[in-house]
């Protein structure tokens, strides 16, 4: 086989963290599932219940309705594989009127400055390296929330996302995909619940391939199928949770919630799995001082699997933060994947949160 050849199909094969070329359901559009906020992530993702900022746009539209001021901004960066993959959010919401709330979401994740070798070895068989180029591969999602707060039933906050989806990988695949997320929030005495349907129409990715004929010929050495224009389908997922706050003192206060992840993709690595749903617990807490200073851990990402000695392993994974609001700017710290680090090295979450136009109380 031609050299070149090999080493164009090494880099997409390699490169290419999320990109499938078959079209099963099952962990589609997985960098949705990853999350925003060093507060989320510190716990453990277990946030739909007790969210109630910017970021409400991503966990539970319905949550927006607890942002107390005119406009909210909400910034992260994280970075996975030893800084190979980036991990960008950012979001902004309006408050329309006493009961309803307008956030707009984006998300990148992305691979970049990946080695395109496709010219590497030019026509007389003599390797060049100055004929190298780059390539991304990056998925983007773009979400439009609105929030409302329904008057006959004052315990009771809903909302909906639109979400567009572009997932590219250089210029050789590309897709477009749209889906829709809906959220509810319910107060009950000292108790808080929440529901979360994700990708409740189920969403669809329109894929597109642009593939030279060196690249179709690698696929035809290896036996692999030349990938054509295709739908990947991402199965909807409901999330449940529940959530309380305990006040100790004037000063202190401790708020801890339970959040259960349903799949109806397939028997997934989880703690309850079955053919017709799998549900991921998690959980999370956090210790709050005047509002001012929070202490946050979380435990979930139960997974068992079976040594080289064939010994069952179950294994959990922790996460913990830090938090800290001054006036009208809040930052926020999460050190996850902090389990197994012969499987994940650990990832360093920063957030920063503004409050724009606080409203006078």
């Amino acid at each position: 086989m031609d050299v070149k050849k090999i080493f164009l199909f090494v880099s997409i094969i390699l490169s290419s963290h999320n990109f499938v070329f078959s079209q099963a359901p099952i962990y589609s559009n997985e960098f949705l599932s990853i999350g925003v906020g060093a507060r989320a992530l510190a716990m453990s993702n277990s946030y739909i219940t007790s969210v109630n900022d910017v970021t409400s746009g991503y966990w539970n539209p319905a949550g927006l309705l607890g942002i107390d001021t005119t406009h909210q901004v909400a910034l992260m960066h994280s970075e996975y594989f030893a800084g190979i993959a980036k991990y960008d959010y950012g979001a902004f919401a309006t408050r329309l009127d006493s009961t309803s709330v307008l956030a707009v979401t984006c998300i990148r994740f992305g691979v970049d400055d990946i080695p395109n070798t496709t010219e590497l070895i030019d026509a007389n068989g003599n390797i060049n390296y100055s004929n190298i180029t780059t390539f991304s591969a990056t998925d983007f999602a773009f979400l439009l929330s609105y929030a409302k707060k329904i008057k006959k039933i004052p315990n009771l906050r809903l909302g909906g996302s639109m979400k567009i989806i572009r997932r590219t990988v250089g210029d050789f695949a590309g897709a477009w995909g749209f889906g829709l997320d809906a959220g509810a929030q319910y107060d009950y005495k000292k108790w808080k619940f929440a529901a979360m349907a994700r990708d409740i129409t189920s969403t669809f990715n329109a894929w597109s391939f642009n593939l030279s004929d060196d690249m179709k010929a690698v696929f035809a050495a290896t036996g692999n199928a030349i990938p054509t224009s295709s739908v990947e389908i991402t199965l909807p997922k409901l999330i449940l949770g529940g959530a309380r706050k305990f006040d100790f003192t004037k000063k202190i206060s401790l708020l801890a919630e339970v959040n259960f992840d349903a799949t109806f993709d397939g028997a997934r690595n989880v703690l309850i799995k079955s053919k017709v749903v799998s549900v991921d617990p998690h959980m999370g807490i956090e210790g709050s001082y005047m509002n001012f200073i929070f202490l946050r851990a979380g435990i979930g990402n139960y997974q068992t699997y079976t040594d080289a000695y064939g010994k069952t392993i179950e294994t959990v994974e922790p996460s913990i933060g830090i938090g800290i609001k001054i006036k009208s700017l809040t930052i926020d710290y999460a050190l996850t994947d902090i389990g197994d680090q012969s499987v994940a090295l650990y990832s360093n979450v920063f957030s920063l949160k503004v409050d724009i136009n606080r409203k006078r109380k």
